[in-house]
């Protein structure tokens, strides 16, 4: 009895750091910042609760459609990226010369860092100066100069762009290191009995990396559902808000406008949906475990 009694008290000591660090950096501000959702918190003196006012504004203006394209934001740029990065990661497979020299080729947009990167891409998407516009001029693509930040429509696409740029090295190194996991046995039965390439890709590689491209892609999800720096360097959520996302308008609010209640609710409301892309991502993995121990 006191040995268990004593073993029980070493466990709690072992996980009291973790379980400090959690009450502190996650429980803590979660806690104030749902409280603060329901006041009319700002830089005034005296702050008043205000109950659910400050959700019904939400869905009262235009964040109905900041959610919408937050959503096709994170749905392009996931697909994307996920596609790029697992055929990137099937050709590095392959046994082909210099494929060495070509995984070391995917790693500068990983490496460099991230702001460095988007003011780069800021400057080639200027329409006087930047290389794109130059290149289409010089192509005869275009007859003139193309500001692509200038525009909605482009600059919309042009943040998702930079963000498949800056996410992809990522994916496929991940993709890369599941694919070298798979048992070569397979491969060499399957090209005994007569198997192409892309059958093999279809039947053995999808099938045994599906587990980690689910985990891959919910990573990248929350990511870039959460992902400030890319739209706020490049275009600060505009031209006119449309490439405006949760996370900017939520700067904008708490920030910009200094209404912390009102900035507080959005957060809230872009807490729920991670944690609902968690519990979906937990029940996946969990049920993709339970199918691969039968």
């Amino acid at each position: 009895m006191q040995a268990r009694r004593s073993a029980i008290i070493f466990a709690w000591l072992l996980i009291a750091p973790a379980l400090l660090y959690i009450a502190v950096i996650v429980a803590y501000p979660l806690v104030q910042t749902f409280i603060l959702s329901f006041t009319d918190a700002s830089l005034k003196k005296t702050t008043n609760w205000v109950g659910w006012v400050n959700y019904e504004k939400i869905f009262n203006d235009t964040f109905a459609t900041v959610i919408v394209r937050t959503f096709i934001w994170t749905f392009f740029s996931v697909s994307i990226k996920m596609i790029i990065g697992t055929f990137g990661a099937a050709m590095l497979n392959a046994a082909v010369p210099g494929r060495t020299l070509f995984r070391v080729l995917t790693m500068p947009p990983w490496i460099v860092p991230m702001a460095i990167g988007i003011f780069m891409w800021g400057w080639m998407y200027n329409g006087q100066f930047g290389m794109i516009s130059g290149v289409l001029q010089r192509m005869g693509v275009v007859d003139g100069p193309v500001a692509f930040l200038a525009y909605g429509s482009t600059a919309f696409w042009a943040t998702i762009f930079t963000d498949v740029w800056i996410g992809v090295p990522m994916v496929t190194l991940y993709m890369l290191a599941a694919m070298q996991a798979i048992p070569q046995d397979l491969y060499e039965a399957a090209w005994t009995d007569g198997a192409g390439r892309f059958y093999r890709f279809r039947r053995i590689t999808l099938p045994l990396i599906l587990p980690a491209m689910i985990t891959m892609s919910m990573l990248s999800l929350i990511a870039t559902f959460n992902s400030f720096d890319i739209i706020w360097i490049l275009t600060r959520g505009g031209p006119s808000g449309e490439t405006t996302t949760m996370i900017i308008d939520t700067y904008h609010t708490a920030i910009g406008s200094k209404k912390y209640g009102e900035g507080a609710a959005r957060a809230v409301l872009i807490c729920i949906f991670l944690s609902i892309f968690c519990v979906a991502y937990f029940r996946v993995t969990s049920r993709l475990s339970q199918e691969h121990a039968r």
